[in-house]
């Protein structure tokens, strides 16, 4: 079955035919609640408290609900993990709730990446023995994965036991071949699932909006495969048969091909020619400290792209991605925080790994 496919053996392109969509209202909605996402100003603030001081903060904010209802079993890190997940996947459920025809569809083909995410999270988790707690923290309930669902799986004894739970879900075939070793192949192979299962639900753009979002998924594809090569790169592996089969297929500008085969100061000078070099320049020749200074400005420079194809095509689904972006960064940003803060970091450590818009 196909990434994209219901249960009840709908197709991709029945659904895509269902009913009309509601973009000028969605993109209301959801421009408010853009409106609702932390100002800028706020990190500072937060960086100047102690934990239970950012929590009453964001009990002030939309995350009050999520705290209140978890704070008679959470407290600390904890507390803010688990809410956050819980107002990320709430957030996601209304997203569908407010949207119809195409324009939910699309949502949903995009926020099966959550899904993704969670495969990945409860299979790494077994692997490294963390307790189903742990587990939990990190588990994002949306899509076909309920809490209670979620909650099963990551109680399992084993990852094979996991794997066979999803005997009924897309995810099945290409889990079958995970042993315990090869995890990253498998993760790799659920992304690229993802990303190409993405494409053919945009299908062939004719109108503005799609091919702003086709745009839109090329681009973040360049971010993810420039993040990996620069990883890639600075740990000396260099020959392109090793490279390629993690790279993902469908960009933007870069010619994953050649710059895989490029040693390190080639593939860095051949960056010079792309829009990306002006996010990435003053870091991308340091050592490997600066990997997460990188990542960071490409996520930057990402947020910032979002914004503008919203911009530039407001009646559409668009304005519904760039909140989405941006929401996600916000809940990134609260974590690092919060747990920056509970293992002891300085401060400037902790805003290093932020992106604030």
């Amino acid at each position: 079955m196909r990434l994209l496919e219901r249960f009840r053996g709908e197709t991709p392109s029945q659904k895509k035919k269902k009913g009309s969509s509601n973009y000028a209202y969605a993109v209301t909605r959801v421009r408010v609640m853009k409106s609702k996402l932390l100002p800028k100003e706020s990190y500072p603030r937060l960086l100047n408290m102690g934990i239970d001081e950012i929590t009453r903060f964001i009990q002030e904010s939309e995350y009050k609900n999520d705290v209140d209802e978890l704070a008679m079993k959470y407290s600390g890190g904890d507390l803010a993990e688990h809410a956050l997940n819980r107002n990320l996947a709430l957030t996601f459920d209304k997203l569908g709730r407010i949207s119809s025809g195409e324009l939910n569809y699309l949502i949903t083909a995009y926020l099966k990446r959550y899904e993704i995410w969670n495969v990945k999270t409860l299979l790494r988790g077994k692997l490294y023995n963390a307790s189903v707690e742990e587990i939990l923290e990190f588990l994002i309930a949306t899509g076909q994965f309920t809490y209670s669902f979620l909650s099963e799986l990551a109680a399992k004894a084993t990852s094979q036991e996991i794997v066979e739970s999803l005997r009924k879900t897309e995810y099945y075939p290409l889990l079958q071949g995970f042993d315990g070793t090869n995890l990253a192949d498998i993760e790799n192979a659920l992304d690229k699932m993802y990303y190409s299962s993405l494409f053919e639900a945009i299908g062939k753009p004719k109108s503005k909006d799609r091919k702003l979002l086709t745009r839109f998924i090329k681009l973040e594809v360049d971010v993810k495969n420039l993040s990996n090569l620069f990883r890639l790169k600075k740990s000396r592996i260099e020959q392109s048969d090793e490279i390629m089969p993690l790279m993902i297929e469908g960009g933007l500008e870069l010619n994953i091909e050649k710059l895989a085969s490029l040693p390190y100061g080639e593939f860095v000078n051949e960056l010079q020619k792309t829009h990306y070099w002006n996010s990435i320049s003053g870091v991308a020749d340091q050592d490997m400290d600066s990997l997460i200074n990188l990542e960071r400005r490409l996520t930057r420079k990402y947020l910032e792209y979002t914004t503008t194809f919203s911009h530039a095509s407001p009646i559409s689904i668009m304005p519904v991605m760039d909140y989405i972006i941006h929401k996600n960064n916000e809940v990134t940003n609260l974590r690092i925080i919060y747990r920056g803060k509970e293992a002891g970091l300085d401060e400037s450590l902790i805003k290093d790994q932020l992106v604030v818009i």
